[in-house]
């Protein structure tokens, strides 16, 4: 199959080994990996924060620069559904009808990580191997938009030699949330604080997540503890070997 890779904003500028492992993965499972060069942001902070207006050249590049692509994957629940929930109705709040229903086709063929392995590939034992200790974060979009439900737990039970333990509380929120944990530090510091009490409970050694939004967070509080766990994209466990072990 030919996939076409949405890396993100987040993956380009700071965790391009996400994006080099989505790759890889798929590449092993035997699809066609292409990457548009003319890819930016899917505008999702902007809409967050109430600029529509300014998300809408955003959204028409999106469509622009995907709209000849089969199937589209993005390593993060997050961006995904901004595409998925945001796009057309930025673009029919701002009166373009057209762009509206040319953005939820476009949408239709966009797929987070897990829902594309599990939903259109039909694949869940990806060949990948990880000898550690791991509890997976559930981020809110790919849990509340998307509702990837149990894709991802299912992908990392078929991980060799990965003890998988339960996370508590498990759908509560990191507090990261993009602007809000700015605009609300207080809050957001409690929340994390919350977060990673219930990661080092698990005594796991890597703490995992599809959106790098919210390892960046879980990771920073834990790096401050020096707690000595570690935040690892699900690409990069799936994208893991024996070999690379």
């Amino acid at each position: 199959m030919r996939i076409t890779l949405f890396v993100t904003c987040l993956a380009d500028a700071l965790y391009p080994s996400v994006g080099q492992s989505t790759v890889a993965l798929l590449e092993r499972l035997g699809h066609q990996v292409e990457f548009p060069q003319a890819q930016t942001c899917c505008g999702q902070m902007h809409v967050n924060t109430g600029y529509q207006r300014d998300a809408l050249p955003l959204v028409r590049h999106y469509v622009e620069t995907f709209e000849n692509c089969d199937v589209i994957v993005a390593p993060s629940g997050s961006c995904a559904g901004s595409i998925r929930h945001q796009h057309a109705m930025v673009a029919r709040g701002q009166g373009d009808e057209k762009l509206a229903r040319r953005a939820e086709a476009v949408a239709a063929r966009t797929f987070e990580l897990s829902q594309l392995l599990v939903d259109v590939l039909g694949v869940e034992d990806v060949g990948a191997f990880y000898p550690h200790r791991v509890t997976y974060h559930p981020t809110c979009h790919s849990m509340r938009m998307l509702r990837v439900g149990d894709r991802p737990l299912r992908l990392l039970r078929r991980v060799a030699g990965l003890d998988l333990v339960e996370l508590p509380d498990a759908d509560v929120c990191c507090g990261f949330g993009g602007t809000f944990s700015l605009k609300n530090y207080d809050t957001s510091t409690a929340m994390l604080a919350d977060k990673m009490r219930n990661i080092l409970d698990t005594h796991a050694e890597v703490c995992s997540a599809g959106d790098s939004s919210c390892l960046m967070h879980i990771g920073g509080g834990l790096s401050r503890l020096r707690a000595g766990v570690r935040t690892v994209h699900l690409a990069e466990i799936l994208a893991s070997q024996r070999e690379q072990a």
